[in-house]
Order: structure tokens, then sequence, then C-alpha cells
């Protein structure tokens, strides 16, 4: 191998290192840090190497960059296995892509030159063109996908489509161009047709991210409209249950003259004995009108009275110790979607579970958060998925500049939220794009 070849192979390294490391750093929010770029150029090296001793050809190569891509995004970002994959195939495809579309151009515009000293400038021009080609495929991707900061669920579905693409690709390059091979033949037309084929596939893939990305959006919308729903629900029954009280407390107001006359009576004809039952009758009439938890929040104790109340009577046995903060920044609103859908969520695993059930919620002021805690008895079996209740419980903790936690152990799970209830709510959709 010559001083222009190792020069011209360094050169592609180092290209490919920048934007596979830039665009997965980038692609889950991370910084990009130098020690990132090193780790990943060694290992490139050991895999070209043992590629061009070997003669594997592109395929190993490929396949060894997806692998270092994959195992950096892992072990180095600690991302997903869904996003360490799609952040793999989607770099290499697109630096794979842009590699066999300056290879189409080259064989193309380099007809008649093999040989004079022209060449050798075209060809590092060539590979600085498809850094740069790469690059800009990068950014149209990343632009396509949603914003890091929003859920990406049913990431494996673009996933698919890129790993067909990715094989494409690779099949194109093992079978006719090489990274260091000499030009092919001259024959625009087919050329031709497999830069059209190049271009059309990575169209293709562009409109795929960004179709996934419009349906990411809609799932988003229609969650945001089931929280809505919820809330409204919950509203209406605090109304419902907040008229009903106001009914009972003015019929009693209305009578009350009528029942402090019974009791002079009684009183007046040494009855004490009746009068004393009468007395306790009116302390029972009373007592209805007092909510049946006390917390702080009238939000969260007619939520708890109507939840709670109907799994009592089916055997749950449940526990309340929680006050909530008077001067808590934390809207009814969003208190509706985090007690409705940690309550809906608690109530339906104790009657799914084995006997006996209980329910345990708590709540512990921590300075500025405030620390929710729901635990229950539920059925044995792994931690199941986040659903949809429990995605919009984390994204009311979210707005709150808090969090949310799941765990589950023995037969019993637990749900901690942390809210920050010094301070008013986060406006999250002026950062998204």
């Amino acid at each position: 191998m010559d001083w222009f070849s190792l020069l011209l192979e360094a050169l592609t390294l180092a290209a490919l290192v920048t934007a596979h490391i830039a665009f997965t750093c980038r692609l889950s929010g991370k910084p990009a840090k130098g020690r990132y770029f090193a780790g990943y150029l060694l290992f490139l090296c050991a895999v070209d190497a043992v590629s061009h001793a070997l003669a594997l050809g592109e395929a190993f190569a490929a396949a060894g960059e997806l692998l270092a891509l994959f195992a950096f995004s892992r072990l180095a970002l600690k991302n997903s296995r869904p996003l360490s994959c799609a952040a793999a195939v989607l770099a290499v495809y697109t630096s794979q892509l842009s590699s066999g579309i300056v290879g189409s151009l080259e064989c193309i515009a380099f007809t008649g030159i093999t040989g004079t000293p022209l060449l050798y400038p075209l060809v590092i021009l060539a590979v600085l063109l498809a850094f740069a080609l790469c690059w800009g495929s990068c950014q149209l991707i990343l632009k396509c996908l949603p914003p890091q900061e929003e859920p990406a669920p049913y990431l494996r579905l673009p996933l698919l489509t890129s790993v067909f693409f990715f094989a494409a690709e690779v099949f194109f390059t093992q079978t006719v161009y090489g990274r260091l091979s000499a030009p092919a033949p001259a024959e625009p037309g087919k050329h031709l047709g497999l830069l059209a084929l190049q271009v059309l596939g990575l169209s293709a893939l562009l409109c795929t991210l960004y179709t996934y990305r419009r349906a990411c959006r809609a799932l988003q919308a229609q969650a945001a409209l089931d929280a809505l729903s919820q809330a409204a629900r919950a509203q209406r029954t605090y109304i419902r249950e907040a008229q009903a009280r106001e009914e009972r407390t003015r019929s009693l107001r209305h009578d009350w003259n009528s029942h402090l006359t019974v009791l002079e009576g009684l009183l007046s004809a040494g009855e004490t004995v009746e009068a004393a039952a009468y007395l306790a009758s009116l302390r029972a009439a009373a007592e209805t009108l007092s909510p049946a938890f006390r917390t702080g929040s009238a939000v969260i104790d007619i939520l708890l009275a109507n939840k709670l109340e109907p799994a009592r009577s089916r055997g749950v046995e449940a526990e309340v110790s929680l006050l909530w903060p008077r001067e808590s920044r934390v809207d009814d609103f969003d208190l509706c979607v985090i007690f409705a859908n940690a309550l809906d969520n608690a109530v339906r695993a104790c009657l799914e579970g084995p006997e006996p059930r209980s329910l345990r919620i708590t709540g512990q002021r921590q300075g500025s958060f405030c620390r929710l805690s729901f635990e229950n008895t539920c059925p044995p079996g792994p931690l199941p998925p986040m659903g949809t209740g429990l995605t919009n419980v984390r994204r009311a903790a979210e707005k709150y500049r808090g969090t949310m936690m799941t765990e589950k152990e023995a037969g019993r799970f637990r749900l901690h939220v942390l809210l920050n209830i010094s301070e008013p709510p986060e406006d999250r959709s002026a950062q998204r794009p």
C-alpha cells in the first residue's frame, strides 16, 4: 500500500469517526467527548486492517462499524438497545450510502483521466464530498426523527426499514464498488441507474422517518387528549361531590333551628337519654358532610374517596398518609392526572392480584419537593411496560422538574413521583421545534 492509499484510508476513517460519533451523540442528546472519537477510531483501524489482510470486503467492515457503534452507544452513552441499534444502523447506512453515491459519480466523471496527475486531488475531493454528503444526510435524518426530549415509541418499526436499506446498500458497495478499488469500467448507464437507486433509497428513508415522526406526534397528541379527558372526568366528579355536599349542608342548616328546638324540649323535660341519642344522630349527620379523606387538597380528597371507597367494598385494605402543602404551586389539573392514573392502576392491580389486597398512599415533603408513593399488591410476574396512564404521570412530574420511578418486588408494585412544589411549572412546549 503506497503513501497515497494510506493518506486516503486515514482521511476516510477520520471522516467516518467524526460522522458516526457526532450523529450518535446528537440522536441521543449526549455530549460528544474526545475519548469517544479516539476509541472508536482505534476500533475502526483494527477492523479495517483485518478486512484488508483477509480480503473480507465491505460487508465485514460494515458489520464491524455496526458492532462498534452499537457498543459505544450502549456502554459509553448508556442508551437503550432500540436507540443504540437505530443510531448504529442509520449512521453506518448513511456513510455507506454517501460513499456509494460518490462512487457512482466517480465512475462517471473519472472516465479518461485514470493515470493522470489530476486523479489524486479528484480522489481526495471525492472523499471530502462523501463526508459532506454523509454529514448533510445525518442532519436531515435528525430533523425527520422526533426530538430526543419527546418519547419515541415503536422505534423498531423504522429500524426494520433502515436495516433493509442498509443491506441493499452494502450489497451495492460489495458487488460494484470498493473503498480503495480502482474505478470500474466506463458504463455510464449502469452507474447512472445505481446513482438513481441510491438517491431514491435515501429519499425513501427520509420519508419513512418523517412519517414515523408524524406518527409519534399523533400518539403524543392522543395521549395528551386522554390525559385531558381523564382530568375532565375527575373534575366533573369533584364538582358533583361538592354539589352533593353543599346540598346536604344546606338541608342540615335549614333544619338546624328545628333540631335545636327539639333538643331544648328534651332537655327541659329531663329526657337526657333521648337528648343524647338525638345529639348522636345529629353528629352522625354532620359527619357525612366531611370528606372521607383530609389531605389538604380538595381535589385529592375527592379522588381518594371516589377511587378507594369502591375498592374497600371489594376487599382492598387502603391506607392514606398524606398532607398536601397549602403553598404548593402544582396545578389541580396535574394533580388530577397524577392521582387519577396512579389510583386507577393501583386499584386494578390489587383486584387482579392475590389476597390479601392492600394499597398504601404516602406523601412526604423534602425541601422544595414533595415525594408521593403509591404501593399496592399486584399479580406475580415481571414489571409491566409503561402504558398511557404512567406516561401521563411521568409527563406531569417532568413538568414540575420532577421524575417518576416504578419498581416491583415480592408481589408489590411501587410508584414514586417527585414534584417540585415551590416553583411554577415548566413550559415544555416552548422547547419543541
